[in-house]
């Protein structure tokens, strides 16, 4: 499989990617802890059907030092009891976050509040935002058919 377009080495499409990566940076550089933003990052990316972001977020957090149990079960979280409190309360916000369009009202008021739980504002803002980045890295390498399975750790700087 090969990509539709050479987005990432094409003139606009590095500038662009450029762009998220800088507000992707500030949100890495928050007080959102990294393990939270690894498993939002793979939720999300599961949702969308990214293999290729699914592929990078797997890898870096197993880098990371994440469990494989734990990464295995992201994708049924509710049912796992390896998840904390505040890592399910991100979790579930990145889930109906990434879904706007399939609810009706978008995040409700109860998942919200589960996050003001866990999260003081300017980890809500980092997780607010993360959703946003990773939702359009999703849709950029989803429509561009961006292959999986070649990340290394590290490869982005």
């Amino acid at each position: 499989m090969e990509s539709r377009l050479n987005y990432f080495g094409h003139t606009l499409g590095a500038k662009v990617l450029k762009h998220i990566n800088s507000a992707n940076k500030v949100i890495t550089d928050s007080s959102l802890p990294l393990v939270i933003q690894e498993l939002v990052k793979l939720r999300a990316s599961q949702i969308n059907g990214c293999g290729f972001c699914t592929d990078m977020h797997s890898k870096d957090a197993a880098h990371a030092g994440e469990t494989p149990q734990r990464l295995n079960l992201v994708a049924t979280w509710r049912e796992a009891k390896v998840f904390t409190d505040a890592e399910r309360a991100a979790l579930e916000l990145a889930e109906q976050g990434t879904r706007i369009a399939d609810a009706a009202g978008g995040v409700t008021d109860e998942v919200w509040a589960n996050a003001v739980k866990h999260f003081d504002e300017e980890q809500l803002a980092a997780l607010i935002s993360l959703i946003a980045v990773i939702n359009t890295y999703n849709r950029i390498n989803v429509i561009n058919q961006q292959p999986a399975g070649d990340y290394q750790p590290g490869q982005f700087g």
